[in-house]
């Protein structure tokens, strides 16, 4: 932990921290993935910035920082658009990790989480990363699904019998109870703000929504009836937002259908858990806050 002469001060984020956290997630999320080899997350340092600007001045993200002797030397953001919550980019320079400041950042917001009466948190890790395994953990997260981000363009470019579009608001109330019959809850305020930037798709059988997504992202999820609208969901655009999509490794005809369609592993990943989780009954892509 920082010693007592430096202590660590957690407050809450301001908008003109975000160039300076957008430069620590960049800093700290390549240094972990080149030092286990892996690409970095984010191309250059002005992606995690306006990443960063965007999630602090979110009305359903509560954002925090941490200092110390009033140098801004991390922060953490708790996506609050659903019932069950999502955490991160959780990020800390590097040059003040594994002295307790992700450890104080976590348990802000997991307090917040449980003050305002989330009914689950969710997160996303990198499978290589000990030390959050570990922090997570002792957090009381369970690990729920091992994931592949994939990243690439499918060979085949679209399903037979299956009819992609954009999503309008028209599609809300079908994409939202088809989530609650898959997850148990739904994510709506996310689904709406995907509909408005453009970003979802829907996919129809015999006339009928039997899937969607927010945004073939690491930050968008996706939701099907079965592994075939997944596909051809998937199969529907030319590259993938990000670092690419994440998808459950214990579906193995869905992640053998895209590697056999070419698309590429960039790294593995994990699903972590606290409170409400149900074992989903359909297809689904997690986002790195589902």
């Amino acid at each position: 932990m920082p010693s007592k002469d430096t202590p660590v001060v957690i407050r809450s984020a301001r908008s003109e921290d975000a160039a300076t956290c957008g430069q620590i997630c960049y800093d700290a999320f390549t240094a972990i993935n080149t030092a286990h080899g892996f690409p970095p997350d984010f191309p250059q340092p002005e992606v995690t910035i306006a990443l960063i600007s965007s999630l602090f001045s979110d009305p359903d993200c509560y954002c925090v920082v941490a200092e110390i002797g009033g140098r801004v030397v991390g922060s953490n953001i708790l996506d609050e658009s659903s019932v069950i919550r999502g955490v991160g980019p959780i990020t800390i320079d590097p040059a003040v990790q594994n002295t307790g400041v992700g450890r104080l950042l976590m348990q802000n917001v997991m307090d917040r989480a449980r003050d305002r009466g989330a009914a689950g948190v969710r997160l996303v890790q990198a499978a290589f990363h000990n030390r959050s395994l570990s922090l997570y953990t002792s957090f009381g997260f369970d690990v729920r699904e091992p994931l592949c981000c994939l990243q690439g363009r499918t060979r085949e470019r679209s399903v037979p019998g299956c009819h992609v579009r954009p999503a309008s608001p028209a599609d809300l109330d079908a994409c939202n109870s088809l989530s609650r019959r898959v997850h148990g809850f739904d994510c709506a305020i996310e689904l709406e703000q995907a509909i408005s930037d453009g970003t979802a798709l829907v996919v129809e059988r015999g006339e009928r929504v039997t899937g969607y997504t927010t945004h073939l992202a690491f930050f968008g999820h996706s939701t099907s009836e079965t592994n075939l609208d997944m596909q051809a969901l998937i199969a529907s655009v030319d590259s993938f937002a990000g670092p690419g999509i994440l998808v459950p490794s214990r579906n193995s005809a869905l992640l053998r259908w895209c590697l056999q369609n070419g698309l590429r592993v960039v790294q593995p990943m994990t699903l972590m858990s606290t409170g409400l989780y149900n074992d989903p009954v359909g297809a689904w892509l997690p986002s790195i806050l589902f």
